[in-house]
């Protein structure tokens, strides 16, 4: 559970006509007891921040007109953790009249009104995207934000960084890095506030920097040399590329002043030289693969196919990504990529993914509204005559793999999870034990989302008998369709 401490002031201020400032998620908290102990309808605020609700962290004069919040700690209003924290995300959202918006959330939940929360609801749908929104922003900070070096004789900090965060964010990513990075010292900068760590106490102050460009970086020079001898061009799909690093991102990183030369350089021809050489090689085997065929549809390299968690990688073209909407309601988990997968950097474009297609289409599912992944992410195989055939992956492959699908499940936030066969059973729900005949046409709840599992259609396709095929196919079907009424409320 959680409390909000009170304002006095409040509900005066928004009787008198005059609007209610605040430039923070406590001032709101303030606020709110206030206004909701005094039971003033949301009609009857006006809430106003500096700079119009752009900047959580902004300081300045307060207009004559508006009123502060001060905070009273006589009395507390209960409301649920779920709904504090929920609202304390969405507080760090942009958006016009945030604050308006969340007093008409609670103000709603006070009244009785727990569907709020729901996200089939239409305030309760656009609380959880604001919360999206700012959990994504957070995550691509992470992801995105490059710490440059200084000069050891420019003094602390050592290291430094600047973002453009689209959402307020900035203490959350903060607290991140100071586990991240140890004792070092470093500053965040961004347009509108810097936060310092100097090894042990972390300080938030306004803005230092005007840009990258005021970062003396010793070591770019050697970064960027790095960068280019890494860079494969038969990888490179530039418009993926764009799609997992938004452009908005590049500017920002020291690398994306010699992307755009790299890719007019693949495009010109550069590309057609493949990494085809030892892909093919195993055991004494050699294999032909075309350098035509070896040509990915996806983007440049990744985090992921920099894992070594296990063996995997060491005999595979390259890491498998899952592919579709980042806010899908289905995700379709299958077992590991096959041969045609692990040449294009795409799940299921192989003989499985055409049956996938035809059930997806036969149970009504869109395939471009739902997330693609594998359990495995890199192709296990095994050399007969010419041909690379699928092998199962051993469990600890499996477990190997989990940090990754668990990435995924935290991004999408799918609302069903649609498990292809025993493997993708066992990564989903984290037990080995597992098996298809307990659950199959039968969803389950786990962790929050619903579970539907059929079979993988690999197995369909080596299943004996046109009634056997058929009758796995039907459950394959049956099982999609559950999975898009289960999903159908909240879309």
């Amino acid at each position: 559970m959680g409390g909000i401490a009170g304002g006095v002031s409040a509900a005066a201020s928004a009787a008198a006509g005059r609007p209610v400032l605040v430039h923070s998620f406590e001032q709101w908290r303030h606020a709110a007891r206030d206004l909701l102990a005094h039971k003033v309808p949301p009609h009857a605020v006006q809430w106003i921040s500096h700079k119009d609700d752009g900047d959580l962290f902004s300081q300045g004069a307060e207009p004559a007109a508006a009123h502060a919040v001060q905070p009273d700690s006589k009395s507390t209003m209960r409301i649920p953790r779920q709904l504090m924290d929920m609202l304390q995300s969405a507080a760090c959202c942009r958006v016009p009249n945030r604050w308006a918006f969340l007093y008409l959330v609670l103000w709603r939940w006070q009244q009785g009104e727990k569907d709020v929360l729901s996200a089939a609801d239409e305030d309760g749908a656009r609380l959880h995207a604001m919360v999206k929104a700012v959990h994504r922003e957070e995550h691509d900070m992470h992801a995105y934000i490059r710490f440059r070096e200084r000069r050891e004789d420019a003094g602390p900090p050592r290291f430094v960084a600047w973002f453009e965060p689209a959402h307020d964010v900035l203490p959350q990513v903060a607290r991140h890095f100071t586990s991240r990075m140890g004792k070092v010292s470093w500053m965040i900068a961004t347009p509108e506030a810097s936060v310092l760590w100097d090894g042990a106490t972390l300080h938030s102050t306004g803005p230092l920097m005007r840009g990258p460009e005021d970062i003396d970086d010793a070591g770019e020079a050697l970064w960027l040399t790095y960068y280019r001898s890494i860079f494969n061009p038969a990888r490179l799909n530039a418009d993926l590329m764009h799609g997992h690093i938004p452009t908005r991102f590049w500017k920002n990183l020291p690398e994306g002043a010699v992307v755009p030369e790299m890719v007019s350089q693949a495009a010109a021809g550069a590309r057609k030289v493949g990494q085809t050489h030892s892909v093919g090689q195993r055991g004494g085997t050699v294999i032909p693969i075309s350098a035509d065929k070896a040509q990915p549809q996806r983007d440049a390299p990744t985090t992921l196919d920099q894992c070594r968690r296990c063996e995997l990688w060491q005999h595979a073209t390259q890491a498998v990504g899952g592919v579709g909407p980042q806010a899908a309601r289905i995700m379709l988990v299958g077992e590991q990529p096959g041969d045609q997968e692990d040449l294009a950097g795409l799940p299921f474009v192989g003989p499985a993914g055409q049956l996938l297609d035809r059930a997806m289409a036969k149970a009504e599912l869109d395939r471009r509204a739902i997330y693609l992944t594998n359990a495995v992410k890199h192709f296990k195989w095994e050399p007969r005559g010419k041909r690379r055939m699928h092998k199962t992956p051993a469990q600890r492959e499996v477990d190997a793999c989990a940090y990754w699908l668990s990435s995924e499940l935290e991004q999408v936030q799918p609302e069903v999870v649609v498990a292809l066969g025993s493997t993708a059973l066992k990564a989903v729900t984290g037990n080995p034990h597992a098996t298809l005949k307990e659950v199959l046409g039968k969803p389950f709840l786990h962790e929050g989302r619903w579970v539907v599992v059929v079979y993988h259609p690999s197995y369909i396709l080596r299943v004996p008998g046109e009634d056997m095929k058929a009758q796995a196919f039907g459950v394959m079907v049956d099982g999609f369709r559950q999975a898009r009424e289960l999903a159908a409320p909240l879309s």
